[in-house]
């Protein structure tokens, strides 16, 4: 509505967020409170996105409640700034929101391996050993058929795989550490270290269905 002099009257923000990509993209350009408001609506829309995300991962995480809360927006926000810093980058190739959901998942990852290594919470001892069989898939049922597994199983790590693969499987594997937080630390991806982690696998069981510890449908032989 226009104002008495018949200047138009300033348009208020709209409560609700931008209906499609167009408007996503003009509210993100407009300036001053339609600006503001849009953003606000892009870090909601983004921690909800976040909070699924850090939910689905939690099982696997060495820390939760309000430590996971705050990963959560810390993540949404800087989702936010990479979404404006490169908004003149996206071309319409896909929804705006599916564009903006890949800067979320993307900065849980990245929070979640920093805070990992700012926290650590396990370490290599004997216990991660022990576990090693079950880990990658390998169930012997009898202690000393166990203990003769477990260190064939540490010979071929040491002698078999490569320096790298070795690192990432012990890491992953023997000290469970996310693979979020080996990401950050080797500045790699996700799916490099899943195929480090199935190489090294696949080598391991070669050398034992090898040396006659597994058959060739990976059960152990007695």
């Amino acid at each position: 509505m226009d104002a008495a002099d018949g200047t138009p009257a300033p348009r208020r923000p709209s409560m609700e967020p931008p209906a499609d990509t167009d408007a996503w993209r003009r509210a993100l350009t407009a300036g001053g409170a339609e600006k503001r408001a849009a953003e606000e609506h892009l870090y909601r829309m983004l921690l909800g996105v976040v909070r699924a995300e850090v939910r689905r991962r939690a099982s696997s995480l060495p820390f939760s409640g309000p430590e996971l809360d705050d990963i959560a927006h810390q993540a949404a926000a800087d989702a936010v700034i990479g979404v404006l810093r490169r908004l003149h980058e996206f071309r319409g190739e896909s929804r705006f929101t599916t564009w903006a959901y890949t800067f979320a998942i993307f900065e849980v990852s990245t929070k979640v391996g920093r805070h990992f290594w700012n926290h650590p919470t396990v370490s290599l001892d004997a216990v991660g050993w022990e576990r090693l069989p079950d880990r990658l898939g390998i169930g012997p049922e009898e202690q000393q058929e166990a203990s003769d597994l477990l260190a064939a199983l540490q010979h071929a790590i040491e002698t078999v795989l490569t320096r790298r693969q070795r690192e990432v499987l012990l890491d992953a594997v023997v000290r469970g550490v996310p693979l979020e937080a080996l990401a950050v630390s080797r500045k790699t991806t996700r799916g490099a270290l899943y195929k480090t982690l199935f190489d090294a696998r696949r080598k391991l069981r070669v050398y034992l269905v090898t040396h006659h510890y597994l058959d060739d449908d990976g059960r152990e032989v007695t």
